[in-house]
């Protein structure tokens, strides 16, 4: 269970933001913090308790100093109001795994906190099968973290009678299936049967799989999260 850390000035924000993370299933919120002096306190504490904080959303403007000072000591997305590029670009060399340009709803700070859990899963099944680094695992983890949010809420929303098709073609599937083969047993292209994996995935109704062979890049599977 991937545990958040949420660092902003404003603590009416902050609320809101620790309510927006404890909705995604699978999340908890570690504490929020106002300061940077606050925030590097919680980490060292959480850190000290054996429980270290996973994901930091990090606030650029506090009363202390800069949140991207804190980039480095956990992953983060940077969340604020800054719009100058230049605070993002240092934010992307300092580390930062996203930036979520305030105001922004609900919806899109779940669909990247879901993405966040499947770079986690990707890196942490292939630990589990002993599978070192290569190129094919980066790409798939880089994948899994920076899926396009506005094509998974385009899909969606825009879901209907195909994401049926796809929902029924996995729950009637004795194991987990790649989009190619959702492809076939919906008769929809493979493109469009990765869209609405996707989507569905970025709403955690999916189990994601990685099958591993002999060589080559892990294949990406799924199954209805509820027979998983």
């Amino acid at each position: 269970m991937p545990t958040v850390l949420v660092v902003d000035d404003d603590f009416r924000v902050a609320s809101l933001h620790a309510g927006y993370v404890e909705a995604v299933a699978g999340f908890s919120v570690a504490g929020t913090a106002g300061t940077l002096a606050q925030a590097r306190l919680a980490v060292s504490r959480c850190r000290e308790a054996g429980e270290p904080v996973d994901l930091a959303l990090l606030d650029v403007y506090l009363p202390d100093g800069s949140g991207l000072e804190l980039l480095g000591e956990c992953d983060a997305f940077v969340v604020t109001a800054a719009g100058e590029p230049e605070t993002f670009r240092r934010a992307v060399r300092s580390g930062a795994l996203g930036y979520l340009v305030k105001p922004f709803g609900e919806a899109l700070l779940h669909t990247r906190l879901r993405a966040y859990a499947r770079y986690r899963r990707v890196l942490a099944t292939a630990a589990e099968h002993g599978q070192p680094l290569d190129q094919d695992l980066a790409d798939a983890a880089f994948r899994a973290l920076h899926a396009d949010s506005s094509g998974v809420r385009g899909a969606s929303a825009a879901a209907g009678a195909t994401r049926d098709l796809v929902l029924r073609a996995l729950a009637e599937a004795a194991e987990p299936l790649s989009a190619a083969e959702v492809a076939a047993a919906t008769g929809i292209s493979r493109a469009t049967a990765q869209r609405h994996l996707a989507a569905l995935d970025g709403e955690g109704r999916l189990a994601l799989r990685l099958r591993y062979g002999a060589t080559g890049r892990p294949e990406q599977r799924y199954a209805p999260l509820s027979t998983s």
